[in-house]
């Protein structure tokens, strides 16, 4: 289970079966909150990236569901890349911590679950306001 107050790669159930494996994702396993919203990334055109921001209270769960692509996250003190290309891997993002996706392979798909429905005010989206709060 996730630690509410850190980034963490999890591993997800991974069922083998000769027919093809199957992973699954529930309320509070791996993730320690209620899903509120599920969105999902994709056909992303090269160089392009994704995120930019934090959140003051939503907390996050990406999966590469197909291909692979990189999550940059910042604490405001320093930066941490997570390569994600497994579906059976998730990477959790508390609150507070700022966020962009890049590198994007051909037909990448990621699945991104949320603690809260959208809010545009829980968003902060200049880096140097999230890094100034954060000292």
């Amino acid at each position: 289970m996730a630690s509410p107050n850190q980034v963490q790669l999890l591993s997800l159930p991974k069922i083998t079966d000769v027919r093809g494996n199957l992973s699954f994702i529930e309320n509070d396993h791996p993730i320690a909150f209620k899903i509120e919203r599920c969105h999902w990334i994709y056909d992303v055109p090269g160089g392009e990236k994704r995120g930019g921001h934090a959140y003051f209270n939503n907390r996050e769960f990406i999966v590469a569901l197909s291909g692979s692509f990189d999550v940059v996250v910042d604490n405001g003190k320093e930066e941490q890349i997570f390569h994600l290309n497994r579906s059976y891997y998730g990477l959790y993002l508390p609150s507070m911590i700022w966020r962009r996706m890049e590198n994007f392979s051909t037909n990448s798909l990621a699945l991104v679950l949320s603690s809260m429905k959208y809010s545009e005010a829980d968003y902060i989206r200049d880096l140097s306001v999230f890094k100034e709060m954060k000292k």
